[in-house]
């Protein structure tokens, strides 16, 4: 027998190595083996098994790791697709699938040693003080950890083997699961009662998981074996069980889910749910733990995502390949969790550029999602208040089923939206609060009410200049502007991290002016001045520079839901998934700030970000208020978020996208060559672009556009330089430029990156 296997290192090509008689039965698709290649071993993936080899002298495998097979069958199958179509290396594809705490030779299991009280038989025998004070507590426990033990009792490990040669304690080495959420106490809950429009939804959902949409399903399946030039996976599919939940933040989006997932679990499936921030896990964790901690439906959750340890990951991971976790919540990569059978996949805030990822295999986890989906017959769920322009097109265009849920929960009203023109305010000098917004902060405090603030920009100020001379601190590496910390004093580059010391003149060789000074306003300078505005309010500010620790984002808004805190001032972070009853006002700084951005997602990107942010306010009894403070508050994407009106943003930008033949209308792949010389990557760019214009003669619809210096030109000392193709025919293009890409020569210090479908330009 021989074993086809995939190497951890991109050659784009697969080996075969023999399976010696020792390891037969042991190695099947999916399982982790070390082979021999050239001098060194490597680990790799066994990707088919078969009776013969049509190559000669074979070297054989070396050892399996890990007793069960890491990969199903079917979550391979999915990263051959990922590799095709996002044209990287099926290697690099595949290994992203397996967190590296699991791809480890030596990752396994934590074993702790646990004391357990054993029964006495006869007198029991006379203990020395100590041995009887240790013994006195393990009798009362009945079992703990060693360690445990020991910090308790304040004794040595030789006490407790004392009790251990008497016979009356034994010591056994046991698995102990590193849970993250081990300390929490979660309190279970029961399914809510859902209002007609989420039992329209759920109702829909709930048939195409029992299959009853019959000519759906043989569509699926025909799609399933056929392959379309629609674009990505999101236009892939001819017709799926897709659903795109578009729900107006509080009509209860979450609770679909919940009632969904018990059906799958019913149905003896399992679950997995993406979210967007990393931050938002705890929050979503909680309530899924307490609707499935309890009778029939019973099951672990899992949880997966970057800022779990590496034996945190381990296990986590594991419970779910063993079937002991059978839902999964987790940030983009949880949508590879070795889940059998699936049966749901929920995408929450489906909109959000996090779900993109930035190296490669620079997949997008939503259109992951759809095709696991798609190969699985599982159904898939996008929810959000603000969709996408690709999903809510799909919907248009009959790819997708779409679900409205127009209201929110308890006839909860949405929030007033009062727009604030900034340019009347900033005529003697430009303010960080309007009066409507100081004078709303002020009657909040007084009532006991909380406020949000949002500003999507951290540090103190977002540049150093000199009024005299027009000197601006700039990043030795990129082409950015340094953002002022005045907590570290430091100027620090948000790109690559560069930082240095303010300059207390102009470091200008011919001006030295000391009148230099800070312009902009990022998250830092908004807490200072509401503590000189509102010195009796609590006032606490997150963003990457205050939650540094991955318990501080849980413990301080553990302490905004218990109300030690008046005003809660943040970036992106802040800005969807919290729900707090008790936050009636919410403020955002500058509203357009990403409005004028070289991107054609800039009005889309600010029309989410505010219908978002506006989310958090009137949520409980008390109807909510936002004020959007604004330099061009007539911009069609701050007007539309006023009214909460989605449809309406939506055919305006339709438009704007037709003509120009932007996504959804077609899609896009963006090239970029980076390298240190300028000259030489400009050079290279145009040669490729020449090698494009020959061997893409064959796709007809196909727009060149570039090169062109990308819009961050120099970034971590590289200079980049940008080819933007647009198509109908995505598919089509991925697999020509990954010919393209393979017989390409460039220079050894000039690189190429090919993105597919990329969610932003810079």
């Amino acid at each position: 027998m021989i074993a086809r296997v995939s190497l951890e290192i991109a050659l784009r090509k697969e080996f075969d190595y023999l399976i010696p008689a020792e390891l037969t039965g042991q190695i099947d698709v999916g399982s982790r083996v070390q082979v021999p290649f050239g001098a060194r071993k490597i680990l790799g993936v066994v990707t088919a098994v078969a009776e013969e080899s049509g190559r000669a002298n074979l070297k054989p495998i070396l050892k399996v790791i890990g007793a069960q097979t890491l990969v199903t069958p079917k979550v391979l199958k999915l990263a051959r697709w990922i590799g095709e179509y996002y044209c990287c290396a099926p290697e690099i594809a595949l290994k992203s699938v397996l967190p590296e705490a699991v791809r480890k030779e030596d990752a396994g299991w934590r074993e702790r040693l646990f004391v357990r009280a054993l029964s006495v038989s006869g007198e029991f025998p006379k203990l020395p003080k100590r041995q009887q004070e240790v013994w006195n507590l393990v009798e009362e426990r009945r079992e703990l950890p060693l360690a445990e033990l020991l910090t308790l009792t304040k004794t040595t490990a030789a006490t407790v083997r004392k009790l251990e040669d008497r016979g009356l304690v034994s010591i056994t080495s046991e698995v102990s699961e590193r849970d993250p959420y081990a300390r929490e106490t979660i309190l279970a809950t029961q399914p809510i009662l859902v209002n007609p429009a989420q039992t329209t939804a759920l109702e829909k959902i709930k048939g195409a998981m029992d299959g009853k949409d019959e000519g759906r399903r043989m569509n699926d399946e025909k799609a399933a074996t056929k392959t379309t030039d629609s674009g990505s996976a999101s236009s892939f599919i001819l017709h799926n069980s897709t659903f795109l939940l578009h729900g107006v933040t509080g009509s209860g989006k979450t609770e679909i889910y919940l009632q969904a997932i018990a059906h799958a679990l019913e149905q003896g499936k399992g679950a997995i749910v993406l979210v967007p921030e990393i931050a938002l896990t705890p929050q979503t964790v909680e309530r899924f733990k307490a609707r499935f901690s309890s009778e029939k439906l019973q099951t672990l959750v899992a949880v997966l995502h970057s800022h779990l340890s590496a034996g945190e990951r381990h296990d986590e991971w594991h419970k779910i390949r063993q079937g002991r976790a059978r839902i999964v919540i987790g940030a983009r990569s949880a949508i590879f969790a070795p889940v059998e059978p699936l049966g749901l996949i929920i995408v929450d805030e489906e909109h959000e550029q996090t779900y993109k990822q930035e190296e490669a295999p620079r997949y997008h986890a939503r259109d992951v999602a759809i095709m696991r989906g798609q190969m699985e017959n599982a159904v898939v769920v996008l929810g959000s208040a603000t969709p996408s322009m690709e999903s809510f097109y799909n919907c248009k265009r009959g790819k997708f089923t779409l679900l409205e849920l127009p209201d929110r929960v308890d006839d909860q009203k949405m929030p007033y939206v009062r727009v604030v023109d900034m340019r009347q305010a900033a005529e003697k000098g430009p303010p960080l609060f309007s009066p409507q917004l100081k004078e709303a902060i002020h009657q909040r405090l007084e009532r006991g009410e909380q406020t949000i603030l949002f500003l999507n920009r951290r540090g103190y100020s977002t540049s150093l200049l000199c009024p005299k001379c027009g000197y601006v601190a700039q990043c030795p590496n990129c082409s950015v502007s340094l953002t002022y910390h005045r907590t570290e004093q430091k100027l620090s580059c948000h790109i690559c991290g560069h930082n240095e010391k303010v300059p207390s003149v102009c470091p200008e060789p011919k001006c030295k002016n000391p009148a230099i000074r800070f312009a902009g306003t990022g998250t830092q300078k908004v807490e200072e001045v509401l503590a000189k505005l509102f010195p009796k309010a609590r006032i606490k500010r997150m963003d990457a520079d205050t939650m540094k620790r991955k318990d501080d984002y849980r413990r301080v808004l553990g302490d905004f839901r218990a109300g030690k805190i008046d005003i809660l001032v943040g970036t992106q972070m802040i800005a969807k998934g919290l729900h707090f009853p008790n936050v009636t006002l919410v403020g955002i700084i500058y509203a357009d700030s990403a409005l004028h951005q070289p991107d054609f997602r800039a009005g889309e990107r600010t029309f989410q970000l505010l219908t978002q942010v506006a989310g958090r306010a009137g949520r409980g009894d008390v109807e909510g208020e936002v004020f959007v403070q604004a330099f061009t508050p007539f911009h069609p994407a701050i007007q539309y978020a006023r009214r909460h009106d989605f449809n309406g943003f939506y055919e305006q930008e339709i438009e704007f996208r037709e003509q120009l033949k932007y996504p959804p209308v077609s899609r896009v792949a963006l090239l970029t060559l980076k390298g240190r010389n300028e000259e030489k990557v400009k050079f290279s760019a145009d040669h490729l672009k020449r090698e494009l214009e020959k061997k893409l003669k064959g796709l007809k619809d196909l727009i060149i556009a570039g090169p062109a210096p990308a819009p961050l030109l120099r970034a971590e000392n590289f200079y980049r330089y940008q080819i933007m193709l647009r198509t109908r025919a995505m598919s089509a293009l991925s697999r020509e430029l990954s010919q393209i890409i393979q017989s390409l020569k460039l220079p050894e210090d000039v690189s190429l990156a090919v993105d597919i479908d990329p969610v932003s330009l810079s």
